[in-house]
């Protein structure tokens, strides 16, 4: 029997507007009204507030649930890296147990202390990460103790005590807006108009919307190859041998489908196997796979390491974007004063 907390999410995605949803509205109306009152104060004390010394990417989302901003902020890394940008990453650090902040984020660190996000970014990119819930205290911390010349956040697009220079929105092609409303009764953090002020509409896949192509860039995350979770050992998918046997797909993100679809693209039989997004897995979440291979996110595996089998894999994934989107990207970073470009802007 599904849980209250999924009907309420389908809900929110069906073409047309659930009854179910109806007693939420008035929420939903309060909700919109702190939101736009939140952004008039920032907009209005914007000057007063810590003016980060380095740009500042937001990388967020106006929808809950995962939508791919981790791979797109690890492909953002490697391109700043490439024109020779030296970025670092701050986070909230969702689900964090740690005594004090700010926290520096390794690529061996315990995602169950640090945050499985955090974490698997510092493994991916290898660059500086600091978690804080507050912002502008992450990036103080980040600059003070590593020469960083762009700050890149991991959300953080409703965090407005923190200046931010360039905004990006990333929204799941497949869900979109559903149905256009602020929680509770729709999926929104923040009204639908607001993506009409931030520099750039990230697509993870091809939009259900009509969406004008020239503000929106599309993103298609490209499976790579499979990784071995105990040895690290990466194999090609196509080296994958029996694709009738079946394998048990493990996903507790946003929109574990997109996952399972993905795999099934690939050839895979799959049992899928959702979970909560951020779920804190234990050896016992695993007693259906009874030996069988376990194909699981990039995310999923940050947390699986320490109990996992010898036919356990995760599916690595890099983002891809049009070259006019990172072009764009450049040149609104070659805008700002001299003092904040890199050594070397070639690449």
């Amino acid at each position: 029997m599904s849980s209250f907390s999924d009907r309420l999410v389908s809900a929110w995605y069906q073409p047309d507007f659930n009854p179910l949803l109806t007693p939420l509205l008035p929420l939903s109306k309060l909700v919109e009204w702190q939101v736009r009152r939140r952004q008039h104060q920032y907009h209005l004390n914007q000057k007063s507030l810590w003016q980060p010394p380095v740009p500042v990417i937001v990388v967020g989302n106006i929808t809950v649930g995962g939508t791919g901003k981790t791979p797109l902020v690890a492909a953002l890394v490697s391109a700043l890296q490439r024109r020779g940008y030296r970025p670092g990453i701050i986070s909230r650090g969702y689900g964090a147990k740690v005594d004090t902040f700010p926290a520096v984020v390794l690529p061996d660190s315990d995602p169950a202390r640090l945050g499985d996000e955090p974490v698997m970014l510092a493994e991916m990119t290898g660059v500086p990460v600091v978690i804080d819930p507050d912002r502008p205290s992450a990036a103080r911390y980040l600059l003070s103790h590593h020469e960083c010349d762009v700050i890149i956040s991991d959300d953080g697009l409703q965090h407005y005590a923190l200046v931010r220079h360039i905004e990006m929105v990333v929204l799941d092609g497949a869900r979109w807006l559903g149905n256009g409303r602020c929680l509770p009764a729709g999926p929104l953090r923040e009204p639908a108009d607001r993506l009409a002020a931030v520099d750039f509409i990230i697509a993870n896949g091809k939009p259900v919307a009509e969406v004008d192509e020239v503000t929106c860039n599309i993103m298609t995350l490209v499976p790579t190859r499979l990784v071995n979770l105990k040895s690290g050992k990466p194999m090609p998918v196509s080296d994958w041998g029996e694709l009738d046997e079946p394998v048990h797909a493990v996903a507790g993100i946003g929109n574990p489908g997109r996952f399972f679809e993905s795999l099934k693209s690939l050839g895979f039989t799959v049992k899928e196997q959702a979970f909560p997004d951020h779920h804190a897995y234990g050896s016992e979440d695993f007693a259906f796979a009874g030996g069988q291979p376990v194909i699981m996110t990039a995310k999923d595996a940050i947390k699986c390491r320490r109990f996992a089998h010898d036919n356990w894999w995760y599916l690595a994934v890099d983002a891809k974007l049009p070259d006019s989107f990172w072009e764009q990207v450049s040149a609104k970073l070659s805008d700002f004063p001299s003092s904040f470009q890199s050594v070397s802007a070639n690449g």
